[in-house]
Formats: C-alpha cells, sequence, structure tokens
C-alpha cells in the first residue's frame, strides 16, 4: 500500500466546527466548540483514510502579490470571531500533544502552502488527500493528488468526481473559476457568465486561451462580446487563481510521519477542556 499524506486545511475546519456545534464550553464558560468539532473531524479522517503522514496548514496571512492585483481581495470577509480566535491555541495545544505536524507561513495562504507541499510530496511517489472545502484547490487534482470535504470524509474527489461536480476537468479550474469569478474571496468574475456557460465555453474550445483566440467564432453574441470586454480581467483573475506550488515550507517528509501521541499531555489537556469522552477514549485499549 503506497503512503499516503492528509494535507488538512485547519481555518476550514475551524469555521466549520464552531458553527456547527453550538454552546460547548467548559463549567467556567471557555468556549470549546471549535476545538472539539475540529478534533472529532480530524481524527474521523484519520481513522476512515489511515495516513502514514499528516500536516495541518494554517493560513498566515494574505501573499502581497495578489493584493497588488486586487486590493479588494477577500476584504468583504467578517473578522474572525473572539469565541474562535481563542480557541486556536488549544487547537495548536492538541496538535502538539497528539505529535501531529502543523505548519503556517507568513504572508501565505494555506492554499499556497497544502499546493506545494501536495506536489511534492505526489513528486516523491505519496498519494496526497487534501481536506477543504475551497474549490480552488480542485485545479490540484490528478491521479495522485485527490480532495476531500470536512463535511462528507468518506467521499474522494479525483479527476473523474472534479468532471462529474464542475463539468470540467481539473486543468480547467483556474480557467473556470476566471471567468465565474470566486465570491468567496472576493473575486469577480465576467458579468453575464455563470458556472453552465463557462463548464459550455471550456468543454467546446478546451481552455480559456483558445476560446479568446476564437472569440470571433463563440455564440452566443453576448458571450463572445462579455469575453472580449475583459480580457483583463480574466488575465488577473487567472494570475490570482493558479495556487504556488513551489513554496519552500521547510518541511521535511519524514517530520510529516504519523506518530504515536503523547497521552499524558493529552489527557491533560481533555481535563482542561472537560472533554471527558475524549479522555475515555484515550484510555480504553484499541479493539484493532
Amino acid at each position: 500500500m503506497p503512503s499516503r499524506l492528509l494535507l488538512v486545511d485547519a481555518h476550514c475546519l475551524v469555521y466549520r466546527a464552531f458553527y456547527a456545534i453550538t454552546g460547548l464550553a467548559t463549567a467556567a464558560g471557555k468556549p470549546t466548540n471549535a476545538v472539539f468539532g475540529f478534533i472529532k473531524t480530524l481524527k474521523a479522517m484519520e481513522r476512515f483514510w489511515r495516513p502514514s503522514h499528516c500536516l495541518v496548514v494554517f493560513d498566515g496571512g494574505l501573499p502581497a502579490e495578489r493584493l497588488a492585483l486586487l486590493s479588494t481581495y477577500k476584504a468583504q470577509r467578517p473578522a474572525m470571531p473572539t469565541a474562535l480566535r481563542e480557541q486556536l491555541p488549544l487547537i495548536g495545544a492538541w496538535l502538539d500533544a497528539g505529535k501531529i505536524a502543523h505548519v503556517r507561513l507568513e504572508g501565505q495562504e494555506a492554499d499556497d502552502v497544502a499546493a506545494s507541499v501536495a506536489v511534492q510530496a505526489a513528486a516523491q511517489g505519496l498519494d496526497v488527500l487534501i481536506a477543504s472545502s475551497d474549490k480552488d484547490l480542485f485545479q490540484l487534482v490528478s491521479p495522485s493528488i485527490a480532495m476531500i470535504l470536512p463535511g462528507k470524509v468518506e467521499e474522494k474527489y479525483g479527476p473523474p468526481e472534479v468532471v462529474a461536480k464542475l463539468g470540467i476537468r481539473p486543468d480547467q479550474v483556474v480557467d473556470f473559476l476566471a471567468l465565474t469569478g470566486d465570491s468567496s474571496d472576493n473575486i469577480p468574475g465576467v458579468p453575464g457568465i455563470g458556472a453552465k456557460t463557462a463548464a459550455k465555453l471550456l468543454q467546446q474550445w478546451q481552455s480559456l486561451a483558445n476560446a479568446l483566440e476564437h472569440a470571433a467564432q463563440i455564440e452566443p453574441e453576448k458571450v463572445r462580446r462579455a469575453l472580449s470586454e475583459h480580457r483583463e480581467l480574466l488575465e488577473r483573475n487567472q494570475a490570482m487563481l493558479r495556487l504556488q506550488t513551489s513554496i519552500d515550507c521547510g518541511l521535511l517528509l519524514e517530520a510529516l510521519r504519523v506518530r504515536p501521541p503523547d497521552v499524558p499531555r493529552l489527557l491533560a489537556l481533555y481535563q482542561e477542556l472537560e472533554f471527558h469522552s475524549l479522555a475515555k477514549a484515550l484510555q480504553e485499549p484499541a479493539l484493532f
């Protein structure tokens, strides 16, 4: 069985857990919902996929290059809730106690770091699973790199599943999002071109560059005009949406290998957070 690397988009998991679980706190009122949900989701992924390596990636801020292209990049996003921000150090403490590798690079988005680690690991012969709901990561999918969604950890998106979901191949994802835009990142698309039209264009012309080269042949006329009038926007979007894959994260694959946790340290943390079910499970002998 080939080695498998599980790459986890940390902020995707913590936000999902924070809003999915409400009212969970210690007796003293310290919120713990994001920590608990994060732990449960990551452990479910590990149980099902049995990775030999694991890395949790945190956002390190917005890259200057993308902000230079679009000053309003992600500007619509509200600040992280205080009750969630206060739980990030606890998640870090759990990862340390669990001997799970994690990284945050200042000025680098998690997607770019994950993309770089994924491509470099795949080149060394590992199967890679990326756990995230960010659709721009679909551009990385290949025979050796797949995605799983945090809410459906047993479903894997390889190249055929991307085609079934979006109507395009993974290598067309950047062009697809350049056309439609990405509202979650505050990247505007071409007015009047939605997902169906974008997929149809790429199915017919294979790439955005080829479609623009044959713009005079594109029907209907309103789509042809929209493409012609928004060439600069499309070029900018492509540059923003194309993930970096050559970032040196300073990590060796051996450092990402799954290791036994520091049980006493984990137990102390579970007791502090009043995670009694997790503490009990940790002390029970494994059946398999």
